[in-house]
């Protein structure tokens, strides 16, 4: 057993890896740098972690999502794997303390968001580490072709020029074509090498559905079908409305959105994972690193905004290999309401630069002041006070983003942490002073480990359960052990942020570029005519369309969706009409054939394959040459 294999069975217990994850460790072992394409579910992380912990140094994570940030770290640790995290809502001192570590501590990996790349502070300690692999999740956000582009995603490219002989490993999960090209291209790719594992789920049947009364179907569907299953939504205010309806309908449903706080979500997804609830209903913030394996459907109620999204949200269902469903509803009213997202996502130049010097008067920050500032932001406090609508205040502040101007970071939630600040030796000695907090110390140390090196994340529910005091005793203790100087305590706070990346400038100085505005807009409404195209469209097999928006042609009908289940305009089922249209043009791209010729090449029966041909001449598809023989359209020309 070589020592990747080795890796993996001591840390996941698993003697095989998936497919693609060791051809992209191997590729990324022979110095290479790498773009995986694998699916949601297909096991992305444990390539660089694998990689990583097979060879001396430590892996840079750059990635944009905070929860997932969380998520990997409490995994890794759980496993006795040293990890660190920077990224915002911590104080400058852990991220010191945190920077150091990764130079001097042992570490294994340091993830990061990509607006850290930027710090001169942080870019000082960078260049004395000695990495073995810098990994960028979530790489589609560095294209401006990607469904989720971030601007600060393009200071990564700038880590070729510090560690030109450090491979890179970029990660995602969806990408079409171009993505796939200006990745590589922004990423300063030695060479071009993509290792993609096809995006085809042959378990996954994908269903659209045209219904009026969507909760009527939502309930019915759920109540017939088996199993765990998510339903996505757009807004937090719907996830909550249609998991008590599902309640009063006698099934066991919660919801879940983003403005929870932290360990409500965790309990929420807790008794999901665990079979307790059996849907969960939420909006997008659910599904970053979770890895359900049994979800049997995914029901979207609203209409995502591209089908990148919902190819990722989808791909949660059915991760055991077993037969799931993916729905899409949809009805009269939802295009009206996509393309009215599309309105207000660029709101007119003039309502930017109004929000812009607003937002500057309400955290009042000076002309010529303010950069590198972080301010805590409620975007309804700021908008009830200055009469805007949220939506407009809160696409105002994404297309800044996109300029660099600021950055609006929401719902920065946190873990209460703590790192004791003396000496295990002098701590001794204030335990035999101090009887009263002894056992509280004590109770720490027995509860968390490392808490001499790095701020650990702590549970003061979990500490007051296990001590039997009540939580306000425990918070008491806390502050009474900080303001000994015994322990650096920072209590759990939940705060959207906004940072300012330049100084503040004049109103007339901000400008948004083309590529931010006027070209994204219509990429934008691109991506959501292809999502109305997806789901009106009932003449092509939904894998198959899936397939080839991402690039993929040449696919077989799976044979299970709707279009598939449902009869082709010929009066044979779609799934035979594919099947037998596509041997016919295989056949009439080696030569000219009569029809008597066609019906004896192709094993199907006789009426149907000739029934197919008659449509196919109809439609214009094939022709009869001047030979009197049939022919492909192309080989006429």
């Amino acid at each position: 057993m070589d020592r990747i294999h080795e890796i993996l069975k001591q840390y996941w217990g698993y003697d095989e890896f998936r497919p693609l994850q060791e051809e992209i460790i191997r590729s990324v072992a022979g110095q290479k740098d790498t773009l995986g394409l694998m699916p949601t579910g297909g096991g992305k992380s444990i390539t660089f972690q694998v990689y990583s912990l097979s060879v001396d140094g430590i892996c840079l994570v750059v990635t944009p999502l905070i929860a997932l940030i969380k998520d990997q770290v409490e995994n890794l640790r759980s496993k006795g794997i040293k990890v660190l995290a920077i990224y915002s809502g911590m104080t400058s001192r852990e991220i010191d303390i945190a920077l150091n570590n990764a130079l001097y501590g042992d570490y294994k990996f340091l993830y990061v968001s990509p607006e850290r790349l930027g710090s001169e502070h942080f870019r000082e300690f960078l260049v004395r580490m000695k990495l073995n692999l810098i990994t960028v999740d979530e790489a589609h956000c560095i294209s401006q072709w990607g469904y989720d582009f971030r601007p600060s995603y393009l200071t990564i490219s700038e880590l070729r020029l510090i560690f030109p002989e450090i491979p890179i490993l970029a990660l995602t999960a969806t990408a079409t074509q171009k993505v796939v090209e200006d990745i590589q291209d922004k990423l300063l790719f030695r060479e071009k090498n993509v290792l993609q594992k096809s995006f085809r789920r042959d378990n996954l049947i994908y269903l659209v559905r045209d219904k009026e009364d969507k909760m009527g179907y939502l309930t019915d569907t759920i109540q017939k079908s088996k199993g765990t299953g998510i339903v996505y939504v757009r807004s937090r205010k719907k996830t909550r409305e249609i998991a008590q309806m599902l309640q009063q309908n006698k099934i066991a449903a919660d919801y879940y959105h983003a403005g929870l706080a932290p360990d409500v979500r965790s309990q929420k997804q807790d008794k999901w994972m665990s079979g307790e609830i059996r849907v969960i209903v939420a909006t997008n913030a659910f599904g970053m690193g979770i890895d359900k394996p049994d979800v049997r459907f995914v029901i979207h109620l609203d209409l995502p905004d591209s089908l990148e999204a919902y190819f990722q949200e989808a791909g949660r269902g059915g991760r055991d290999g077993k037969k799931s469903v993916a729905v899409l509803l949809y009805n009269s009213t939802d295009k009206r309401r996509l393309h009215k997202m599309v309105t207000d996502s660029f709101p007119p130049m003039e309502v930017i630069r109004t929000i812009y010097n607003s937002v500057s008067n309400f955290l009042m920050i000076a002309i010529g002041s303010g950069k590198a500032g972080i301010f805590s932001f409620r975007i309804e406090d700021f908008s009830k006070r200055f009469g805007f609508q949220i939506t407009a205040v809160y696409h105002s502040l994404k297309l800044l983003e996109r300029q660099g101007y600021v950055s609006y970071i929401e719902n920065v939630d946190n873990y209460s942490r703590v790192l004791f600040t003396v000496r295990r030796d002098d701590l001794y000695k204030i335990q035999l002073r101090n009887a009263e907090l002894d056992s509280f110390i004590k109770l720490i140390l027995r509860s968390y480990t490392g808490v001499f090196t790095d701020f650990v994340n702590i549970d003061e529910a979990l500490l007051a359960r296990r001590s039997n005091l009540a939580g306000e005793l425990i918070y008491q203790h806390l502050k009474t052990l900080a303001q000994m100087k015994i322990i650096d305590y920072i209590p759990q706070k939940k705060t959207p942020v906004i940072v300012y990346e330049t100084e503040r400038l004049d109103t007339n100085r901000i400008h948004i570029s083309a590529d931010n505005y006027q070209h994204r807009k219509v990429k934008y409404q691109l991506q959501v005519d292809s999502v109305i195209d997806y789901a009106v469209n009932d003449n092509k097999c939904r894998s198959v369309a899936l397939l080839e928006y991402f690039g993929q042609y040449g696919s077989e009908p799976c044979g299970s969706c709707d279009v598939c289940k449902g009869d082709h305009e010929s009066g044979i089922r779609f799934a035979d009409f594919s099947r037998i249209s596509g041997k016919i043009h295989k056949l009439l791209l080696s030569g000219s054939y009569s029809i008597d010729q066609v019906v004896k090449q192709i094993s199907e029966p006789e009426p149907v394959v000739i029934k197919v041909s008659r449509w196919l001449l109809d439609n214009g598809k094939i022709i009869i040459a001047s030979n009197g023989l049939l022919t492909n359209v192309s080989k006429a020309h």
